[in-house]
Formats: structure tokens, C-alpha cells, sequence
């Protein structure tokens, strides 16, 4: 498997964990307010770390670190993740994988093979704003549901997420969403951060104040809503 990044500690990306953080390359989308611009539109030029050195980190720190989160770009892109997250495992770790869902083949293969133990699936809008938001002109949106009902259906711990900015998620956009995913388990709405790695930074975010009254609309229909990334 290709790497292009390792953050060595977290304590934010896998809930709950002390673990580390992979970074891959290439991604099928392109999320105009992504915060990783070089790893999406060109991975060839990012750095590679290989796959040894990471393994290596990971046994020496055997019983100080109990979780590995998998992330990108696109993960599931990769031909060797399969064969990766299996080492992982090997050495104790709990697995989680941050994941667009446009694979859906992808994800069934890693969680019945048994290396996944979470999956953050990233919700780019409602159903109607879908392929505006993850930049894809034709995108099969059944694709991104049969993600949601696998993870809904099979996966023992998942979450969906939304990074919201104000010019691509409306009130309505997010109602909406609540209504799709109704009955299914955490959703977390993330306060949009510009930054100089964004893909295309002309977004602002919503005040504290406003995503919470986003978040107590959503939990009628999902209530294990939380809000993260505001002070």
C-alpha cells in the first residue's frame, strides 16, 4: 500500500483511542472544501513512507498505542489495503477507516474479512446536492447508499459525518439528510476550517451557535447528533 502520510500520536481521530494516523493518496472525489488538496489532486509529488517503517512504529509502540486510523484521499482506492490492515490487526491494534463510500464492494470485503473494527463514512449532502458537493458530475448515488445501508445493517461501529460549510449546506439540505438517515447510529456535523490545503478555499463556516441549532433539529430524526471542530 502506498503511504503518504503518518501522524505517530492522535488522540482526535479515533474516538476514544490513543492511536496513529496513515494517510493515502488519490481520491474518486473532488470536494471543492477539502482540506487535503495534495494528497487528492496529485499524490505523486506527497512524500511516500513505506510500508515497513509504519509496521515497524507500530510493534515498537505495542501497548501505548491502541488504535491505527486509516484515512486519505480515498483509502479504499488502494490495492494493498486489504493485505495492510490484515498486519495491522496482527499486532493488537483496533482499525478504524475513514471512508467516502463510493466503494461499497470495497468496504463489505474489509469488514467481513474482519481488519475493520470502525468506519467514519463522510455524508457530502443530502441525496439531491450530492454530486455537486463531492465535485462529480455523474456520480452514482446508489453507490453511496448502499454504503449507508451496509454500515446501517452490518457494521458493529460506524458514524457518518458532514463537514458543513454555509455556501453548499442549507437548513433544508440538512433536514434532509436527517430524514435519509434516519435510524441509523452517530452523526456529526464538522465545523468547515479553511486552511492552505483546501482544494478550493472560498468557504466560510456557520457559527457555534448555528450548528447547534442544527444539531437539536437532527436529533429528531437522529439523536445521537453531536457537533465537532468549534471552540
Amino acid at each position: 500500500m502506498t503511504i503518504h502520510g503518518f501522524q505517530k500520536l492522535t488522540l482526535l481521530d479515533y474516538p476514544g483511542r490513543v492511536a496513529c494516523t496513515v494517510f493515502t493518496g488519490g481520491c474518486n472525489f473532488r470536494c471543492p472544501f477539502c482540506q487535503n488538496a495534495g494528497l487528492v489532486l496529485s499524490p505523486d509529488k506527497e512524500p511516500v513512507i513505506e510500508e515497513g517503517e509504519v509496521l515497524a512504529v507500530l510493534k515498537k509502540r505495542q501497548g501505548i498505542l491502541e488504535g491505527v486510523c486509516v484515512t486519505g484521499g480515498e483509502p479504499t482506492l488502494q490495492s494493498g489495503l486489504l493485505d495492510f490492515l490484515g498486519k495491522v490487526k496482527e499486532l493488537g491494534y483496533s482499525v478504524k477507516l475513514d471512508t467516502n463510500g463510493y466503494r461499497p464492494e470495497v468496504l463489505k470485503e474489509l469488514c467481513r474479512a474482519g481488519v475493520i473494527d470502525y468506519i467514519a463514512m463522510d455524508i457530502k449532502n443530502c441525496p439531491q446536492r450530492y454530486a455537486e458537493t463531492a465535485g462529480v458530475k455523474n456520480l452514482d448515488m446508489g453507490r453511496i447508499r448502499e454504503s449507508v445501508d451496509f454500515l446501517v445493517s452490518e457494521a458493529a461501529e460506524y458514524e457518518f459525518r458532514t463537514t458543513v460549510c454555509r455556501e453548499l449546506h442549507r437548513k433544508a439540505d440538512l433536514m434532509d439528510i436527517g430524514k435519509w438517515l434516519k435510524g441509523s447510529s452517530r452523526y456529526y456535523l464538522q465545523s468547515y476550517r479553511e486552511s492552505a490545503n483546501v482544494i478550493r478555499p472560498v468557504f466560510t463556516s456557520y457559527s457555534k451557535e448555528q450548528l447547534y441549532q442544527f444539531r437539536n433539529m437532527l436529533r429528531h430524526d437522529l439523536p445521537e447528533t453531536e457537533v465537532r471542530g468549534v471552540e
